[in-house]
C-alpha cells in the first residue's frame, strides 16, 4: 500500500502545472512529465496493483510491415483488417481470451481510452460502424476495440497498435502510448526497412525500460535470411537488446484470406504460448518490465526535479525584479515627502494662507528671532480655515504615490519582458499601467493617514489636558502643522525655496512645541512618518501583487526536494522488483 500511495502522490505532483515558466529546456521537461503521467496511468499503477493480470503484448512497427497480417497468423484466422490505405491500422484492436475479459474491459490499463466491443472479421467484413464510430476516421485515437478470441492463450492479451511512423500525428502518439503500456513488445519490421531510424528510436527506449522485446523480421527473401538476421542481431546487440527474441518470416504468398501459411508464424506463436502457459514466466516478465519502467520513471523524476529547481530560480529572479522596483518606489515616496518637495507650490501657498501672509514668511529671512513673537500673535488671532491646506497636501501626496507606483510597474514590466521567463508570463497584458482603482485607493489611504495624525494629536492633547492653545488652533490645524514638519527637510530645495520651506518647518515646529513640548514633537513626528510609510507599503504591496500572483504556482525548493526524494523511493521500488 505504501508503494501505491507513493506512486499516486507522484502522479498527482506530475499532473499539476509544475513547470509553468517558458525557460530553456522546459519543453522536454514538460514532455517527460506528461509521458510519466501516462505511464503511471497506463502501466505502472495497474501492473503494481495486479501482478497476476494477463501480460499485454503490443504488436508495433513500421507502416506496412505486416503487423495485422502477423496478428491474424498468431490466432490462425482473420481478426484484424489489413489493406493498401495508409495508415493501415486505424484503431487499436485488443485480442483476449474469454476468461481474461474482466481484466481488460475496465479502466485497469489505458484508462484514457474507451472500450468498444468488436467481433472478428473476414476479408470482406468490417466491424459494424455502430460499434466503432460513425465513420472509419471518427474517434480512432481515443478508444480500443476489444475482440474476444479463444485462440489467444489465456494469460496473454495481444494489441494490434497503429504504425510507429504513421503519417498521422495522433496515430504516432497513440502508438507510443500503447507501447509504453506493454509488458511485452512484439516489434515487426521488414527485410528492406529494419534499419529505419524511427523504429530504432523506440527500440532504444524499450532497452532503457528493460522491457521484453521480440523482433519479427518479415518478408525476408529466400537465400538472404541468415545474412539479414545476422546484421539485425548485431544492431540489436549494439542497442542493448541482445537478449531480444528474433523471429524470421520468409517472403511468401498470402492465401485467399490474406493469411500467412501457419508455418510462417509458428515459432512466434509457440513462444507466446509457452509464456502464457507458465505463470512464473509471466510474472517474471511483468516484474522485469515493471522494474525497468520504475527505474525510467525515477530518472524522469530526477530530470523534472532539476527543471523545478531552475523554475524556482527563474521565479526568484522575476520576484526580485518586482521587489527592487517597488522598494525603490517606496524609498522615492518617502524621499519626496521628507525632502521638502511637497512644500512647493500649492501646499506652500495654502500653508502661508493658513498661518499668515506671504510677508510673514519672507520676514523670516531677515530675522528668525522675531518668530516667537509672530507665533504668539498667531495664537491670539483667528487662523484661517485649514481645509485648503489639507486638500493641497492630499493632492500633492497622492500625485507622488501614484507617480512612484507607476514607475515601479513600468520598470518591473520592462525587466520581465526582457527575461525569457517573464515575457511569457506578462504576455499581452499591460502590466506597465496601474491597476484599475489604484488612484482611488491612494486617495483613501492619504485621507486615512491624515486621520491617523488627527488621532495622534487628540491622544497627545488628551494627555496634555488640551491646552487653550490647542483649542485655538484646532485638531486639524495641529495635524497640518505636524504634516508640514514631516515634509520639511530641505534637502531637495534650492535658493529662495530653502528659506521658505525652512521657515514653514520652523513655524510648524514651534507651533507644535508650544503645545506639546520638544520631546513630544519628536515622538509625534516619528509616529506620523511611520504611519505614512506603513500605508505606502500596503499600497505598493497590493500593486506588486499583480506581478507576484503570476509566480504563485512556481515550484519551490521544497517541491523540488520532495520530487527528488520520491525519485529515490521509486528507484528503491525498482530494485525490489529485480532491476
Amino acid at each position: 500500500m505504501e508503494a501505491i500511495n507513493l506512486l499516486t502522490d507522484v502522479r498527482t505532483d506530475l499532473s499539476g502545472s509544475i513547470l509553468p515558466l517558458d525557460i530553456a529546456g522546459v519543453t522536454q521537461a514538460r514532455e517527460n512529465a506528461r509521458t510519466a503521467v501516462e505511464q503511471l496511468d497506463d502501466y505502472i499503477l495497474p501492473r503494481y496493483r495486479s501482478l497476476d493480470a494477463p501480460l499485454l503484448a503490443v504488436v508495433g512497427g513500421s507502416t506496412g510491415a505486416g503487423k495485422s497480417t502477423l496478428v491474424n497468423a498468431i490466432v490462425g484466422h482473420p481478426v484484424t483488417r489489413a489493406g493498401a490505405i495508409r495508415p493501415t491500422t486505424r484503431q487499436p484492436i485488443l485480442l483476449h481470451h474469454e476468461l481474461d475479459r474482466a481484466w481488460l474491459e475496465n479502466d485497469r490499463i489505458l484508462p484514457g481510452l474507451r472500450r468498444i466491443t468488436g467481433t472478428a472479421v473476414s476479408r470482406n467484413q468490417a466491424i459494424p460502424a455502430a460499434q466503432v464510430g460513425a465513420t472509419p476516421d471518427a474517434a480512432v485515437t481515443d478508444s480500443i476495440i476489444l475482440v474476444q478470441d479463444d485462440a489467444v492463450p489465456r494469460g496473454l492479451a495481444i494489441l494490434d497498435a497503429p504504425d510507429v511512423d504513421s503519417i498521422s500525428d495522433e496515430n504516432r502518439r497513440l502508438a507510443g502510448q500503447l507501447l509504453a503500456a506493454a509488458d511485452l513488445w512484439i516489434f515487426v519490421t521488414t527485410a528492406n526497412r529494419y534499419a529505419d531510424a524511427v523504429p530504432w528510436k523506440l527500440l532504444s527506449e524499450a532497452a532503457g525500460r528493460n522491457i521484453t522485446v521480440a523482433v519479427v523480421l518479415d518478408r525476408v527473401p529466400a537465400g538472404v535470411e541468415d545474412e539479414i538476421a545476422t546484421d539485425l542481431r548485431g544492431m540489436l546487440q549494439r542497442e542493448g537488446l541482445g537478449s531480444a527474441e528474433l523471429f524470421v518470416v520468409p517472403e511468401v504468398e498470402l492465401d485467399e484470406l490474406d493469411m500467412l501459411p501457419a508455418i510462417a508464424a509458428a515459432p512466434l506463436k509457440a513462444w507466446l504460448g509457452e509464456l502464457a502457459a507458465n505463470a512464473e514466466s509471466r510474472a517474471a516478465i511483468a516484474r522485469q518490465t515493471l522494474a525497468g519502467v520504475l527505474a525510467q520513471l525515477a530518472d524522469r523524476s530526477d530530470v523534472i526535479a532539476t527543471a523545478m529547481v531552475e523554475q524556482g530560480a527563474s521565479s526568484a529572479r522575476l520576484a526580485q525584479y518586482a521587489d527592487e522596483a517597488f522598494e525603490q518606489a517606496h524609498a522615492g515616496i518617502l524621499a519626496s515627502v521628507q525632502d521638502g518637495t511637497l512644500l512647493r507650490g500649492e501646499v506652500l501657498a495654502r500653508w502661508q494662507d493658513f498661518v499668515g501672509t506671504g510677508e510673514f514668511f519672507r520676514s523670516l529671512e531677515s530675522g528668525i528671532g522675531r518668530l516667537r513673537d509672530r507665533i504668539g500673535a498667531f495664537f491670539t488671532g483667528k487662523p484661517k480655515p485649514v481645509d485648503h491646506v489639507e486638500e493641497a497636501i492630499e493632492s500633492g501626496l497622492h500625485a507622488v504615490v501614484v507617480d512612484q507606483a507607476a514607475k515601479a510597474s513600468e520598470t518591473t514590466e520592462e525587466r520581465w519582458r526582457s527575461d525569457p521567463a517573464g515575457k511569457a508570463l506578462v504576455g499581452t497584458s499591460n502590466f506597465g499601467s496601474l491597476s484599475p482603482g489604484f488612484s482611488d485607493r491612494v486617495a483613501e489611504q492619504v485621507r486615512a493617514w491624515q486621520g491617523d495624525l488627527m488621532e495622534i494629536i487628540r491622544t497627545e492633547g488628551a494627555n496634555k489636558r488640551m491646552t487653550a492653545r490647542m483649542v485655538s488652533f484646532g485638531v486639524n490645524g495641529v495635524a497640518v502643522a505636524l504634516m508640514v514638519v514631516v515634509f520639511a527637510s530641505t534637502a531637495g530645495l534650492t535658493g529662495l525655496e530653502v528659506g521658505i520651506a525652512g521657515g514653514s518647518a520652523v513655524v510648524g515646529q514651534k507651533l507644535l512645541e508650544a503645545i506639546f513640548g520638544e520631546d513630544a514633537v519628536r515622538r509625534l513626528t516619528k509616529q506620523a512618518k511611520d504611519s505614512l510609510a506603513a500605508r505606502c507599503t500596503d499600497l505598493l504591496e497590493t500593486e506588486k501583487q499583480r506581478f507576484a500572483s503570476r509566480l504563485e504556482n512556481i515550484p519551490s525548493a521544497q517541491d523540488a526536494d520532495r520530487m527528488k526524494q520520491n525519485s529515490a523511493a521509486i528507484r528503491r521500488l525498482a530494485r525490489e522488483q529485480g532491476a
